[in-house]
């Protein structure tokens, strides 16, 4: 794939106000009925997802959903049954989780890691639900020097315990980004000139003969069906990771393991690439 030419780049005008470290916590916990949701979506409760009762009508509920829109949270319509058997409190039709990280606003963490004059090496994940590939991709963002991941608002794997457990305490230091439309994080990615590979197994370069010293996302994706096309298409590059057999393909996170490391190898050793 040929890179585009004649991108507009957004100039560089300061950080803006945010915390540069996810805020963690190792419990699972609930907020419970619709009045406290509001609260807790005002005051900036980070929310991983908010269950509503399916037909559910009344007060509060559009004001649920506008922040929910506001802040990319997803909403799962659910039967009041299931509802039911996760609390004996009056729930009103609504509960939350409460999440374990504190996601953060892409063109934010731009800022941030360009303020701090670090060259920005981020992962994108498209369709990975298998939350310990998440956590042990988020284990090699860190160990790589990567700072972000970047993940949709529905079809991946919840940062939950597991991940957390799997990421061997990564999660508590790389800077996770949520974002409603994985197509408009490129765009804006593109905006701050910030080029983007894909992997493709018929791909005509190997990732070694990417540039990773420039500023850089990979998109990864599920081990089925890979990065969607449309999502591809917007990419600036394809790459594949050579293999001595004709065997299916490497496990998601160790590709991306596979890709960090080449990464970091170029960064911090220019004359080994």
């Amino acid at each position: 794939m040929q890179e585009r030419n004649n991108r507009p780049e957004r100039k560089y005008s300061g950080p803006r106000r945010f915390s540069p470290r996810p805020n963690f916590t190792t419990e699972r916990k609930f907020i419970i009925g619709r009045q406290p949701l509001i609260e807790s979506l005002a005051s900036g409760t980070n929310i991983e997802k908010i269950l509503i009762q399916k037909n559910a009508q009344g007060e509060g509920l559009n004001e649920i959903k506008q922040f929910a829109r506001e802040k990319t949270i997803p909403i799962q319509l659910v039967p009041i049954e299931k509802l039911n058997g996760m609390t004996k409190a009056n729930h009103q039709g609504v509960l939350a989780f409460i999440s374990n990280v504190k996601y953060l606003d892409l063109q934010e963490v731009i800022d941030f890691v360009v303020a701090k004059g670090e060259t920005p090496l981020f992962v994108m994940l498209d369709g990975v639900t298998d939350v310990r590939n998440i956590g042990a991709i988020s284990r090699s963002i860190h160990c790589c020097g990567a700072q972000a991941l970047i993940i949709p608002d529905k079809g991946v794997g919840a940062l939950n315990e597991e991940a957390f457990k799997s990421s061997a305490g990564a999660l508590e230091h790389i800077h996770v980004v949520r974002v409603s439309s994985l197509l408009k994080a490129v765009d804006d990615l593109h905006l701050n000139g910030i080029q983007v590979f894909t992997s493709e197994m018929r791909a005509d370069k190997n990732v070694h003969e990417l540039d990773f010293n420039v500023p850089s996302c990979i998109i990864m994706g599920d081990e089925g069906r890979g990065v969607q096309p449309y999502l591809a298409k917007a990419a600036d590059y394809f790459f594949k990771i050579p293999m001595a057999t004709n065997f299916d393909s490497f496990n998601v996170s160790v590709a991306a393991g596979i890709v960090l490391y080449e990464a970091m190898k170029q960064r911090l050793f220019p004359a080994s690439k």
